[in-house]
């Protein structure tokens, strides 16, 4: 079944984030990854306002969790660290 990798995230700097999400556009692309959502309007209803919301489907979990520990990611996460604050979380989707 396929999985979303869900982001929320309150960028710090700007420019350290950038050469992240450069990075790790990249990376998510190559573990089969599709943006579905990335940044954009978005309503806080609970829970710390994060004002850059992502969303990105992947053929599986273990895609996703591939996906992360890539060196090409965990690269990218590199920039990330100290640039941002985040939570990231992998769900499975359902078949309806």
């Amino acid at each position: 079944m396929s999985a979303l990798w869900i982001a929320h995230v309150k960028v710090t700097d700007e420019e350290a984030y950038a050469r992240y999400a450069a990075l790790a556009t990249e990376a998510i692309a190559e573990h089969g990854g599709v943006f579905l959502a990335r940044g954009g309007r978005y309503v806080q209803l609970e829970g710390p306002d994060r004002p850059r919301n992502v969303v990105a489907r992947f053929p599986s979990v273990e895609a996703a969790v591939a996906c992360y520990n890539s060196p090409r990611y965990q690269e990218a996460l590199s920039h990330a660290r100290g640039a941002a604050e985040r939570e990231l979380v992998i769900v499975e989707e359902f078949e309806s």
